[in-house]
């Protein structure tokens, strides 16, 4: 059977990102047809407001303009994460931090500019050592300047988002672009067929729909892969602590500073991120209510927040945390929310959603007797992703020296950690990280972002005969570069206002 009709079930930001790969894949097929389905009556969660570098080249791929994504999506630049209070506030001082930065230095610098930073202790973060994004982002500036073409910087950098406004972006881009068509319905029940393969949709109105292939991007309901076709899913709450989520969008003056980063502060039950847009930021209090009460975090939250304000309205999200155990079933491949969710830690929910959906549409079946070798190659990978990921997450607690609580000193617990994670910090108390320690390319975070999050929290690696040769040039060198660009460089609001005015260069 040669499979011609696909339906994606679910809008937002996983859904419409599925349609754009998809439909960019298979846009010369002139036999086939996608369907996006969305219910009417289910709004967006919307606290997806991070994205990783990637995703610029998933846009561009996309042809769609950085100008009008900026303009169109309250857009702001992310350069890093800066991680407040991560430490032991008594060894380490009040409000301590460090950046877990996008721009990295080559692999040669890295391993010589992170064993000098090991061996001579000279007070200088290691963030600062390698990299003049730390300057960037402590001085307020834009990654790039209004003459540099988009998708290009100075700097490398992600973004802030609107994540309702960016779905609008995405679905307008694959209704046009890929003639992705877009139902307006609510799914009332999900046939199988006789092999349990999804045979049909019914629709509230009583339709019966029929497709050859289904991606399921409806949200933690998993309305297909779970609901009807019963994959069961592997709860990881016993190695991410973090349960709860109080949300709430907080206004800001239009000539306010903008941090060009996430900002991340720890607290007693978990941690804070904080995130800016032109005209409000984006901020959620997550934490374990296994060790934090629902009426205690609200109060944490309204200090946070400089004190209780009516006119703001917090919402609360429960979050399940852990991932599918298969992630494609006959024909059905769950992405987004419906596939899993750890937690806001980091943007894992757009990557992991745009690496898979890219990864499907590179190799998407034609056919239905090519299901099952694809179904093995899909899961294998991705399998493999999210637990490498849960291992990522779980560095930045386990790391942490705070002993203010019982959530951080069980964070701690080795019982707690996977064996692949205690492995290698075993390996790391004794070898700089490298790269042949990451085995696979299905790894969405590698050497470099494990080093910015290890020394940064002050991991003691401990090098023994080690010569570190030619430092002090690349240090000389990289303090011209990062003075030249703290020179011209613009501030981050500036070139937002004059991108919204002028636009950027085409390539």
């Amino acid at each position: 059977m040669t499979i011609k009709k696909i339906a994606i079930v679910g809008g937002g930001t996983a859904g419409w990102l599925a349609a754009n790969h998809l439909g960019k894949a298979l846009c010369k097929n002139s036999e086939l047809s996608i369907t996006l389905i969305e219910s009417p009556d289910i709004a967006p969660i919307g606290v997806g407001e991070g994205t990783v570098p990637d995703i610029k080249k998933t846009l561009a791929s996309f042809g769609i303009s950085e100008t009008d994504f900026i303009r169109e999506c309250d857009v702001t630049f992310k350069q890093s994460i800066k991680f407040v209070n991560w430490l032991d506030q008594d060894k380490h001082g009040k409000d301590n931090f460090f950046h877990h930065l996008f721009d990295v230095p080559s692999r040669e610098d890295s391993e010589n500019l992170t064993a000098h930073w090991l061996t001579q202790n000279d007070g200088v973060p290691f963030a600062e050592r390698v990299s003049s994004q730390f300057k960037a982002c402590e001085q307020g500036k834009a990654p790039k300047k209004i003459t540099t073409p988009e998708y290009q910087g100075d700097l490398a950098y992600a973004y802030h988002l609107n994540a309702a406004k960016f779905a609008g972006l995405l679905a307008d881009n694959a209704k046009v672009k890929y003639g992705v068509k877009h139902l307006l319905t609510h799914i009332r029940d999900v046939n199988l067929a006789d092999d349990d393969s999804i045979r049909s949709l019914v629709t509230k109105e009583g339709d019966d729909l029929a497709f050859d292939f289904y991606i399921d991007c409806s949200g933690f309901e998993s309305l297909l892969i779970s609901k009807a076709m019963k994959v069961p899913f592997i709860d990881v709450s016993d190695q991410l602590l973090v349960n709860t989520a109080l949300v709430v969008q907080v206004p800001t003056d239009k000539d306010s500073a903008i941090p060009p980063y996430t900002i991340a502060t720890a607290h007693q039950a978990g941690w804070i991120w904080d995130i800016a847009l032109p005209n409000r930021r984006g901020v959620g209090f997550v934490y374990s209510n296994n060790h934090m009460s629902d009426e205690e975090a609200q109060v944490k939250l309204d200090y946070y927040l400089g004190g209780n304000n009516p006119e703001l309205k917090y919402k609360k999200l429960p979050m399940k945390i852990g991932y599918r155990e298969k992630f494609w079933h006959k024909n059905c491949v769950a992405l987004g929310l419906a596939q899993g969710f750890l937690e806001p830690l980091e943007a894992t929910s757009i990557l992991l959603t745009d690496f898979a959906a890219n990864f499907l549409a590179e190799r998407f079946p034609s056919e239905k007797d090519e299901l099952l070798i694809l179904e093995k190659r899909f899961n294998h990978a991705m399998g493999h992703a999210w637990k490498r990921v849960v291992d990522f997450i779980k560095l930045h607690y386990c790391l942490s020296d705070r002993q203010d609580s019982s959530f951080w000193l069980e964070n701690r617990d080795p019982n707690t950690m996977s064996e692949e994670l205690k492995n290698k910090l075993a390996m790391w108390e004794k070898f700089i990280p490298i790269s042949d320690d990451f085995f696979s390319q299905f790894e969405v975070f590698y050497l470099e972002n494990f080093l910015f999050v290890l020394y940064g929290m002050k991991y003691k690696t401990l090098l023994n005969n080690i010569e570190v040769t030619g430092s002090e040039e690349r240090i000389l060198a990289l303090k011209e570069i990062t003075d030249n660009l703290m020179d011209n460089l613009p501030e981050h609001r500036a070139l937002l206002e004059k991108i919204n005015k002028f636009g950027l260069q085409q390539f």
